[in-house]
């Protein structure tokens, strides 16, 4: 058997690629309802080529999970290497995945199943420990920097960014990005350093239970 050509190869990459751009942007319009062949033809693409490269609707959304949870992983790298200072760091992730964030919370609760298998794939749990990696060191050097109150880790800011990235049955889409861009702002400035902050209980979950090591 002849090995394919770097053309096939990069027309495939280009495929999938576009497929799973179609599949983010109609998922988030109009939900997971969304046909197949919608998908297929958005991307450009014909069925078979769907088909070949996602054979069923639950493949599909471990590939956009994936991607999503690649391009999170990029927006914190990117941050931590181009923001003078680890807080500035933080607010940058913090307001620019939180599109990333919120897609793969819905996906998390329409695709319960499919999520659980996700979390045991090798490439999900290296993006997940890398994203931890990253959000702890910037953590400990705002900490450090003295912007970051000192009794909270990376696990805090993760739930609390999970937690109000949740969709609110029956409010509209638009609103509810709103809303969430409104109170990401309150959290991050509830996070900072400062005479007066009140003691927090102690912290039921870490970055084990998270996934990180």
């Amino acid at each position: 058997m002849k090995n394919e050509s770097p053309r096939l190869r990069a027309d495939a990459r280009h495929n999938r690629e576009q497929i799973i751009e179609a599949a983010r942007a109609l998922i988030a319009e109009r939900g997971v309802e969304v046909p197949m062949e919608e998908v297929a033809r958005r991307a450009g693409v014909g069925a078979a080529t769907l088909y070949r490269r996602f054979p069923d609707r639950e493949a599909l959304v471990r590939g956009v999970a994936l991607d999503g949870f690649d391009r999170v992983v990029a927006i914190a790298r990117d941050a931590e290497d181009e923001e003078p200072d680890a807080w500035g760091a933080l607010a940058r992730f913090v307001r620019r995945a939180s599109a990333e964030l919120r897609l793969a919370t819905w996906l998390s609760i329409w695709f319960t199943s499919t999520w659980q298998q996700l979390r045991a794939e090798p490439e999900e749990q290296r993006l997940r420990q890398a994203l931890l990696k990253i959000l702890d060191r910037l953590v400990r050097r705002a900490q450090a920097d003295g912007d970051l109150r000192p009794d909270v880790d990376a696990g805090d800011l993760t739930l609390m960014m999970a937690l109000l990235l949740r969709p609110l049955p029956g409010l509209r889409a638009e609103l509810t990005q709103r809303s969430v861009d409104r109170y990401l702002i309150l959290m991050l400035e509830g996070l900072r350093a400062g005479p007066d902050i009140h003691d927090l209980p102690p912290a039921e979950i870490g970055l084990v239970d998270l996934g990180g090591s």
